[in-house]
This record gives C-alpha cells, sequence and structure tokens, in this order.
C-alpha cells in the first residue's frame, strides 16, 4: 500500500512541476524576444526557490547505481541516493548518513555511527539493516555490477544496532573508508527482488536531497526537492536534467537563456562567449577535473597484441597537435591515469612523443610492411581499423579525425564511426564489440583503478573491456591498494604507470580543462580542488533574480 501512495503522490507532484516547466518555456518566448535579464547583483542571501536546468549529449542507462557505469547515470543518482562519507571541497572525507566513525588501532575495522531520524523519500525508515543490504547486494554473485571488487575485500559486516554499521577487513585496504561513499540503497524495496528487473532503474527512491519525478527516455529527467532531507531541504526547487544529443542545439540554447549549465567546448569558451550579453548573464570556469582523454585497443584483436604496434600507434599521433588545434591549449597531455600534480602522479614516466619514423621503424619490425598503395600489410592483410566513438561529441569526433590523418601518414587505415551514446556503451563496450574507442574516464580521488585495469575485471559490462592483463600490474595493483603506507602506495603506482606508458593498453591522449558556464543567478558556487559539483545542494537563487517559480496552487 504504501507503494502505490508513494507513485500516485509522485504523479500528481509531477503534474504541477512539468506544467510550471512548460508554462516557464512558453514564457521565455521559444525564440521570440525576451527582456535581458539582470543577474549577478548585489547578493541578497539564501532563499528557496527556482529550478536548475542542466544539460548533456547522454542519457542516463539506469538510476540503480550498482548497475550504472556511465557519468549520467551517477549525476543524477547522486542527488538521489547518499553514500556513508563523502568528499569535501578540499577532497577530505567527511560524513554523509554516518554522522561519525572510529577506525580500529590496526586499521582493520571501521565503525560506522549512523544519523537518527532520516528517512527513505517514502516514508520508510532508514537504518544499518539498509547499509548491510547494500553491502550483501554488491558482494552477490547474481548482481552485474562493476564495482564489486572493494566490498569483495570485507571479511565480515555487521549491523549491531539500528544506528551502527561495522566492517572488518583481513588485511590493511587504503580505499576502505572512501569506499563507503557508495550509494546506500532501500532494503525494504529490493530485497528478496532480482535487481536488475527491479522498477527502480527507472523510478529510484533514495535518501537524497532530490526526489525522482519523471524520466522521458531521450528527453529529460526531473527532480524535485525532498522536503525531508535530513540535512534540510535544499534551496532549488527542483533539478532539470536535459538530453540534448547535438552540442550546436544545446549551445543555441545556453545562448538564449533556456539552460543554466553547459561544459564549453575551447572555442565557444575562448570566443563564442566573449561578448557583453554573455557575460551578463553566465560565469565561466576553468579548472582541470580528475578525468582524460584515450584511444583505447581492445586487446582480443589479434592486431593490437604487439606492444610494438601499440606503441608505435602512440608515437604516429602528434598529442600536442591536438591539445592546440582542438583544445586550443586548454589542457594538459596525457602519459598515464592519473591528474598531473596529484601526490600518486609520475612525471617521469617513457614518453613516446610524436616521431612517425620510429613509429614506421616499430611497425617494420612487428611484420608490418607496406603495399603498393602505401598501406601496410601484414599475412597478406591491410592495417585498417576503426575507431568508434559517441555521437555528439565533436572534441572526440574531431580528435579522432586529425588521429586518423596521423596514422595515414605511417600507412594505417582508419575510419570512424560515431554512434548514439546508450548503444555505444550498452552494445559496444559492453559486449567488447569494437577495434579502437575514443572516450574517457572520470577517476576518483583515490588512486586505487583496480576496476580499469587489473585482469580479473574483464567480464562483460565491467571496466576492463579492452581486455588487458599484465601480472605485474595486477600485483601492484594489490600493493597499493593492501598498505596505508603513502609511500609504499605512492611506489606502487609509480611503478604501474611505468608499466602503462611502456604497454601503451591505451594511447594516453590529454586531460582537458572542465570549462563550464553557469548561470549568474546562481549563487554559493565555491571553486575547490574537487571542482565545483561538490556543494550542488548549497546553491541558490537571491529572491529577486529567480527565473522559474514552483508551487502546488
Amino acid at each position: 500500500m504504501t507503494r502505490i501512495i508513494r507513485c500516485y503522490r509522485s504523479k500528481v507532484r509531477s503534474s504541477w512541476l512539468l506544467l510550471l516547466l512548460a508554462l516557464a518555456f512558453l514564457a521565455a518566448g521559444c525564440g521570440s524576444p525576451e527582456k535581458e535579464p539582470n543577474y549577478g547583483g548585489p547578493d541578497t542571501g539564501p532563499a528557496y526557490g527556482d529550478l536548475f536546468i542542466d544539460a548533456s549529449i547522454g542519457d542516463a542507462s539506469t538510476l540503480l547505481p550498482p548497475l550504472a557505469s556511465d557519468a549520467a547515470s551517477h549525476a543524477i543518482a547522486s542527488l538521489v541516493y547518499n553514500g556513508l562519507v563523502k568528499y569535501d571541497g578540499n577532497l577530505n572525507l567527511v560524513g554523509d548518513l554516518a554522522k561519525s566513525w572510529e577506525v580500529s588501532p590496526d586499521g582493520l575495522t571501521i565503525t560506522f555511527h549512523l544519523r537518527r531520524g532520516v528517512k527513505w523519500q517514502d516514508g520508510a525508515p532508514f537504518t544499518a539493516k539498509d547499509v548491510l543490504f547494500t553491502y550483501r547486494v554488491m558482494v552477490d554473485p547474481k548482481t552485474p555490477t562493476a564495482y564489486s571488487g572493494d566490498y569483495l575485500q570485507v571479511k565480515k559486516a555487521e549491523a549491531p544496532d539500528d544506528y551502527t554499521f561495522r566492517v572488518t577487513y583481513p588485511q590493511p585496504f587504503a580505499p576502505a573508508l572512501g569506499s563507503w561513499a557508495l550509494a546506500i540503497l532501500p532494503r525494504h524495496l529490493l530485497e528478496g527482488q532480482d535487481i536488475t528487473k527491479s522498477p527502480l532503474a527507472r523510478d529510484p527512491i533514495g535518501t537524497g536531497p532530490y526526489k525522482f519525478q519523471e524520466w522521458r527516455a531521450g528527453e529529460k529527467i526531473v527532480l524535485a526537492y525532498n522536503p525531508d532531507y535530513f540535512e534540510g531541504r535544499v534551496y532549488l526547487n527542483g533539478y532539470v536534467y536535459l538530453i540534448k544529443p547535438d552540442l550546436a542545439t544545446m549551445f543555441l540554447e545556453l545562448k538564449a537563456g533556456n539552460i543554466d549549465r553547459m561544459g564549453l567546448e575551447p572555442l565557444q569558451y575562448v570566443r563564442q562567449t566573449d561578448y557583453p550579453k554573455f557575460n551578463r548573464m553566465y560565469n565561466k570556469y576553468r579548472y582541470m577535473p580528475f578525468s582524460y582523454i584515450y584511444l583505447g585497443y581492445n586487446l582480443e584483436d589479434a592486431r593490437f597484441q604487439d606492444r610494438r604496434v601499440r606503441q608505435a600507434l602512440t608515437l604516429a599521433i602528434n598529442k600536442k597537435e591536438i591539445i592546440e588545434g582542438v583544445l586550443l591549449g586548454l589542457g594538459k597531455e596525457a602519459t598515464g591515469p592519473y591528474k598531473p600534480g596529484t601526490w600518486y602522479y609520475n612525471p617521469n614516466v617513457p614518453k613516446f612523443s610524436y616521431d612517425p619514423a620510429r613509429a614506421k621503424a616499430l611497425l617494420a619490425e612487428a611484420g608490418w610492411q607496406p603495399g603498393p598503395d602505401g598501406i601496410l600489410a601484414k599475412d597478406g592483410k591491410p592495417f585498417e581499423f576503426t575507431i568508434l566513438t559517441n555521437q555528439g561529441n565533436t572534441l572526440r569526433q574531431r580528435t579522432a579525425e586529425i588521429i586518423q590523418r596521423r596514422l595515414r601518414d605511417v600507412g594505417i587505415r582508419v575510419k570512424v564511426r560515431t554512434v548514439e551514446w546508450a548503444t555505444f556503451i550498452n552494445e559496444f563496450i559492453n559486449k567488447g564489440h569494437f577495434e579502437a574507442v575514443l572516450l574517457g574516464w572520470n577517476t576518483g580521488l583515490d588512486p586505487d583503478q583496480y576496476d580499469i585495469w587489473s585482469s580479473t575485471k574483464t567480464k562483460p559490462g565491467e571496466l576492463n573491456f579492452i581486455h588487458y592483463k599484465n601480472p605485474e600490474v595486477d600485483k601492484l595493483l594489490e600493493e597499493g591498494r593492501h598498505t596505508f603506507d603513502k609511500e609504499k602506495r605512492r611506489q606502487a603506482y609509480f611503478r604501474l604507470q611505468e608499466i602503462l606508458a611502456e604497454d601503451q593498453p591505451y594511447t594516453f591522449l590529454f586531460v582537458p580543462d572542465a570549462l563550464p558556464a553557469i548561470s549568474k543567478r546562481f549563487h554559493g558556487i565555491k571553486p575547490a580542488p574537487a571542482g565545483i559539483d561538490y556543494n550542488f545542494t548549497k546553491w541558490y537563487v537571491p529572491k529577486g533574480e529567480q527565473k522559474y517559480t514552483l508551487s502546488p496552487y
């Protein structure tokens, strides 16, 4: 009965939210002349109200976090669910559903003390039983999750009472505390069910600051504020995530003032937004994110199994040309999977800088010889392959085109294919149906990358989808995660980066600067080492600058 009532209320609230959204967009004129807004005036202080209209090229795949491996799904789910802990702006772990915790002197046991009075968004009480249930879901072999590795490290998990959760590890596990930032799931709605068939994938119920309202596939996802959020209701009345597969269309919507945030391309950031009206409407930010772009090779494909070939491919690609021509200098060359400047980043790995002559020599060593048309061949087969990337990301497409030209210079014929995001992930990446992919990773704040590089994480849907296997890398990953000694961890990850640089399972291309533009009417944004989204629940719009009205009347 509770479940039926909750769905009914959700539909009622969704109706007035969507009606007022439609009226607000109609009021904006659908392209008709509009009085220019006056944003960025004196801050009259936090106020409740308004909506945040976000946009992205990719739709979510599922709103059950254990099943999601794409950024869009996790971005939405992070507003609906909570973990036991979270990172603040300075990359420190602070309490979320856990108000405090203790770590035993040997570092092997963490005891979390949970907040009291927290409710799930259907009114049911949150307890330690939910945390224990979430742990069991993560280690259940029937759960098709890419993230089980951290939780399989646990020797014992227990909930001695409703507000205490305790985990014990058999050996040191450095990422242990941070791993409990995972989204906690509602036991009362999922226990005894097949999680892959749960309606919560499309209609989630969490403990977070926003409640799910509606998901129109390929169009938008709508959230409304949670009046019972344990930290107090957020200032904004709602969050709307619009799916705009074409970046040019999204940019037009931004310039018209119809969306509140967009990650700009370098040309847009440097030139196309440098005019008075845009500067009156939006603030632009620039920072180095925890992410990188790479060209990954399917190592099940015999052509890419020779390390000399992979090294040659990297030598044939001019990364500086891409950074200057595509990013307009707004990014840094990547030499491995870690963000430059972090304590675990190794600046002294072997470099494979642009050197087409050396690339040709390595390819010749590997048995590839030029044919009559200049294309390399081996055993009568030409060296040609397809780079797969996602639609809507013009930076990746232009990068692929530059790579295509440079590889042609050394005798390799490359095709570039773009695929709609959901199909790209579900039908090609997860199933290993690709030769090479141009893609990016948003990396975690802890250097542990077991899920991406371990030879045990190559099953369909897992993150080592290129099937990279190196016994020394496996050993280093274990060493890095099973010590609390920061210097020993650093040494393990430095050596890891050296091996990856030699093996070149990816051509690590670049770390692009994050270049978001956000409407000036939003206050409370505080750039920090973690970026700008870490305190989204504190953003607000002063009364005099609010644009959208949200009311049940």
